[in-house]
This record gives structure tokens, C-alpha cells and sequence, in this order.
């Protein structure tokens, strides 16, 4: 493909990086991005991913906005409460690139539709805010044999890491940390309340891993986990082995679906 004069002036950054250049903003243009939830960290991982010109980006989300969405999920807007937050986000995205495809996915993740759905895409961001969603993206990333980079959000924490399980050797799973749902306990932002701006942050650090993913730049966050303390304004970067019980990748698999 050819630039168009609009595309060489939007671009312009990029390309002047030797990293990514012409060749590798044509290839954000034909990638594909899966981002599951468009609310706090799914917010600024869309519009960033939209301004980069990553060519397709899925939304997957069931919900509508409500006022209290709005303290952090800039996405959407004040004139859209009950609005479902694909339509509000398709139409925030719509306004920002015009060489972006959106396509938006109204329904919640289950286990009869996640393996068909992120078939489709060639990165999966995941921003959901619920523990059976992230195992349940997890597991479906590994047996389709996709990239999968996570974040999450609490009060002043958030952490952020890829997973590339399906690749072997030392890259871990969402599993290796955390072995079931049960054993993180069920405190959620609705309960325990989260910064506004540190969606933002977050949010924007999974946007920065997702298209070093697809453009296979820099190092991997794969095997390690990137923790942010608002309150301490510090950052952690801690390894993470692969588990060779884990119930997922270990040696010794354990899970024949993707309820459990």
C-alpha cells in the first residue's frame, strides 16, 4: 500500500522513528486488536490504538455508561448514559482516525464464543475488571495461540504484563500468577475505588505494549510483571517464572475447557 499525502502528515511521527518507519505503520494499518472492555484501562488503550492507526480494533463489552463510569472511562461522554459503551466508544474512535476500522462486539466474553472471537484478531488487550473474564481470556489466548496483554487497576496499584504461554519455553501464563479465581479474593474498584488518572496511565502502558507486540519491537513484557504505585510514584518490574504445575501451560495440564 501507498501513503496518501493525509496519511504521511498523521503519520509523521512514526515514521521518523527508525524503529517503526514507513514499513511498520503500513503494518499497524493491516493489524488487528481485540480490546476486551471499553472502561478504564480499555478508554485510553482504544484511543491510542485508534491514533496509532492500528488498522481493525475490536470492542467487546456488554455493558452501558453510567455517571460513575465517567471519572475514568474518558471514552465516553456525559450525553451517552445508557448508551452501550460499544456504540459511545465506536462513536468517541469514529471522530479521531478515519483509517481505523472499529467493530464492535455488544456481548459478554463466554466460553462458546471466546475462541471464535479472538480468532479474528492478531493481539488481544484485555481491560476487563472482573477475574472470571481474565482466566477465561487467558486460557482462550493460549489454546488459540494468541498474545495477550493484560492490565489491572486498584485503588492506587496497577500492573501490567503480556502473555505468550502458546510460545513455550519461559513465557508464563495469567495462570502461573494466579492459579484460579478464588484464590484473589473478590475486591473490586466498585468496592474498593480506583484513581481516575491511573486508568489513564495504565491504560496507556498497555497501548505502548500492544503495538510493540504487533510491530515485535523493544523487550517483551512477557516473563515479567510491570507494577505501578501511584501513591509511592514508584514502578516495579518483577519476574515471573512459568509454573511447571500450572494447570494451563505446566507440565501436567489440567483444564479441558475453559470454565474452570
Amino acid at each position: 500500500m501507498e501513503f496518501s499525502d493525509t496519511q504521511v502528515e498523521r503519520y509523521a511521527r512514526h515514521i521518523i522513528l527508525k524503529e517503526i518507519g514507513g514499513a511498520g505503520q503500513k503494518r499497524l494499518l493491516s493489524s488487528r486488536v481485540l480490546v476486551v472492555g471499553a472502561g478504564g484501562l480499555g478508554s485510553p488503550l482504544l484511543l491510542y490504538l485508534a491514533a496509532a492507526g492500528v488498522g481493525t480494533i475490536g470492542i467487546v463489552d456488554d455493558d452501558t455508561v453510567s455517571l460513575s463510569n465517567l471519572q475514568r472511562q474518558v471514552v465516553h461522554t456525559t450525553d451517552r448514559l445508557g448508551v452501550p459503551k460499544t456504540e459511545s466508544a465506536l462513536a468517541t474512535i469514529s471522530g479521531i482516525n478515519p483509517d481505523v476500522r472499529i467493530v464492535p462486539h455488544g456481548f459478554r466474553l463466554v466460553e462458546d464464543n471466546v475462541l471464535s472471537l479472538i480468532s479474528e484478531y492478531d493481539v488481544i488487550a484485555d481491560g476487563s475488571d472482573n477475574f472470571a473474564t481474565r482466566f477465561l481470556v487467558n486460557d482462550a489466548c493460549y489454546f488459540g495461540k494468541k498474545t495477550l496483554v493484560s492490565g489491572a487497576l486498584l485503588g492506587f496499584d496497577g500492573q501490567l504484563s503480556t502473555y505468550k504461554a502458546y510460545l513455550g519455553g519461559e513465557n508464563p501464563c495469567y495462570r502461573c500468577l494466579f492459579d484460579q479465581p478464588e484464590t484473589e479474593g473478590s475486591t473490586s474498584c466498585a468496592e474498593a475505588g480506583v484513581l481516575g488518572a491511573l486508568a489513564g496511565a495504565i491504560g496507556s502502558f498497555q497501548a505502548v505494549e500492544v503495538v510493540k507486540e504487533l510491530l515485535d519491537l523493544g523487550e517483551s513484557l512477557s516473563g515479567a510483571l510491570l507494577i505501578f504505585d501511584a501513591l509511592g510514584a514508584t514502578f516495579r518490574k518483577v519476574r515471573v517464572n512459568r509454573d511447571l504445575a500450572c494447570r494451563l501451560c505446566g507440565d501436567n495440564p489440567d483444564i479441558k475447557d475453559l470454565s474452570r
